[in-house]
């Protein structure tokens, strides 16, 4: 179930990456938590290993990608 995301836009604020970064922390935090409860119950459920692996590895590049942006924002300020 990996599902389609968009990157942010440069022009945003620093507020308004921060803000974001805030939303995706919490997103990918739940995610890595639903990821190692998957894990702990293996064998059971393996199918949707490999869609949840995708999708936290999406949310973790984004969050990468905003805080990679936010560096360069704050430090052109």
């Amino acid at each position: 179930m990996v599902q389609a995301t968009e990157t942010a836009p440069i022009n945003l604020t620093v507020e308004e990456l921060k803000a974001q970064i805030k939303r995706l922390n919490s997103k990918a935090g739940q995610q890595k938590m639903d990821l190692h409860d998957l894990a702990e119950g293996l064998p059971t459920n393996y199918q949707q290993l490999m869609a949840m692996a995708a999708e936290t590895y999406e949310i973790y590049r984004q969050l990468d990608e905003l805080k990679q942006q936010l560096k360069i924002k704050e430090k052109n300020q």
